[in-house]
């Protein structure tokens, strides 16, 4: 069974980084640091014409915080969909909950039929681990027509949340696609893939970068501390590399 390495990256910088890595599929994002928003359709565009082969998921998410959404912001949201399916995205990764931890099933049906519409995937993102009762989430996601979930098992990182992972790919595995991200990296992907059946994986193989005007004459647009203080975060193709070749050595065992 083929094993998938995702790359979560915020610009086509971060494209390029996974694609030079061996990735074979990327969710694309702009402000990872909010937990990533909607990329620019022109990215979307510049990705799928330079590394034609790879998979871009784009992402419709309007801001940070919940994903309880306005109806200014879901307008907003379905038209960023179109937008990014007609620059070429392959996929689109979305989330929308009720106030009680249930999933919105209006608005997930309204973006499933756009994007199979398009011929294209349906990915339901990380608000799956914000929901009340995973079994019934996920039987709703699948009767909905979603093609696959990202979660971590209702946990800060995968990890902690593997037994979760493990039953719920035991128990929907065939009927949807699921895949473990947060933590997620070359260390713990084998032994974490091994022990819940999963055969996803999605990865921010984050670095930092530096960009030396960040703080300066007592102004900061820091977005981390510490040494790290005039930095940016972006894709380290050496840290994708070393992830595929992990999860690819799977296969010869």
């Amino acid at each position: 069974m083929k094993r998938i390495v995702e790359v979560c990256c915020g610009s086509y910088y971060d494209a390029k980084q996974a694609a030079l890595g061996g990735a074979v599929r990327i969710e694309l994002n702009s402000a990872l640091m909010l937990g990533g928003l909607t990329p620019t359709a022109s990215t979307v565009r510049l990705v799928k014409r330079d590394f034609p082969e790879l998979q871009v998921m784009a992402m419709v998410r309007p801001r940070g915080a919940g994903f309880c959404y306005l109806e200014e912001e879901f307008l907003v949201m379905e038209e960023e969909c179109r937008e990014l399916l007609a620059a070429g995205a392959d996929g689109i990764v979305f989330g929308f909950l009720k106030e009680d931890g249930s999933v919105e099933e209006t608005r997930t049906r309204r973006l499933v039929e756009l994007i199979h519409g398009a011929g294209k995937e349906a990915v339901f993102h990380r608000a799956f681990d914000c929901v009340e009762n995973p079994v019934s989430a996920m039987e709703c996601l699948i009767a909905l027509g979603i093609d696959r979930v990202l979660t971590s098992g209702l946990k800060p990182k995968a990890v902690e949340g593997a037994a979760l992972l493990g039953m719920l790919q035991k128990q929907f595995g065939d009927r949807i696609q699921i895949v473990a991200g947060s933590g997620v990296n070359a260390e713990n992907a084998v032994s974490l893939m091994e022990e819940t059946g999963l055969t996803q994986v999605h990865s921010s193989c984050k670095c930092w970068l530096p960009d030396p005007t960040t703080v300066q004459n007592g102004v900061s647009y820091s977005m981390a501390s510490g040494e790290f203080e005039s930095c940016y975060d972006g894709v380290s193709a050496r840290l994708v590399e070393e992830l595929v070749r992990q999860v690819e050595g799977m296969e010869s065992r």
